[in-house]
């Protein structure tokens, strides 16, 4: 009772759209969680050209738990796209070289939001749009198309430009149980095993399996 291979790129026979993102080449500064999978017409490739503006010399990294579900399309902007707005042109000079090193106030000095972070049994929807420094929380969805700019709690529900929260999966005290919980860190022949509790409503049962 294991389930799939987490190391197989394509766990899906005859469909290669489907990808567990974790084996793909990522760069050093992107990291992905086992079983989260990435599912677009266009192939792997396309999860790694939406990350978009991610520089090694910013800093920053895309961090995305495990057992996510991300669909074509999505787009993370990571911290390299900032502009600076505390001068005259927002034009970014320095990182073109050449005689524009040195001679521009604050050199790489741009806004940096930070890490950007999605949790654990994450579903982040066609063309949703995640920008830099932001959290989603452990269980969220994000609907079709939405810009995510700001924090999004766990198991959440959002949607919109900017992603605002629709509703709740469930409530604070159990979202807050489902964490404590954290089946995505069992053993898979655990997780195999108890997938109707994971699967179904029923939290005192998944909480009774936890212990």
């Amino acid at each position: 009772m294991i389930g799939p291979d987490p190391d197989l790129l394509h766990p899906m026979p005859g469909h290669t759209r489907v990808t567990f993102i974790r084996n793909l080449d990522l760069p050093e500064n992107v990291e992905v969680g086992a079983y989260t999978h990435y599912d677009d017409p266009a192939g792997p490739q396309a999860f790694l050209d939406a990350i978009l503006y991610h520089f090694p010399f910013i800093g920053d990294r895309l961090v995305i738990g495990k057992f996510c579900a991300i669909a074509s399309g999505t787009r993370f902007l990571m911290n390299g796209g900032n502009h600076r707005l505390d001068g005259l042109s927002t034009y970014p000079f320095p990182i073109f070289g050449g005689d524009w090193i040195g001679r521009y106030a604050g050199e790489l000095n741009f806004p940096n939001r930070g890490d950007t972070v999605i949790g654990h049994d994450v579903w982040l929807g066609t063309r949703s749009t995640i920008l830099p420094g932001v959290t989603v929380g452990d269980g969220a969805v994000v609907a079709a198309q939405s810009v995510v700019s700001s924090d999004v709690p766990p198991y959440a529900v959002v949607a919109g430009n900017p992603a605002r929260v629709v509703r709740r999966r469930f409530s604070e005290d159990d979202a807050a149980r489902l964490q404590r919980i954290a089946w995505w860190d069992w053993p898979v022949e655990r997780i195999t095993a108890h997938l109707p509790l994971i699967g179904g409503g029923d939290i005192a049962a998944l909480e009774a399996a936890s212990n």
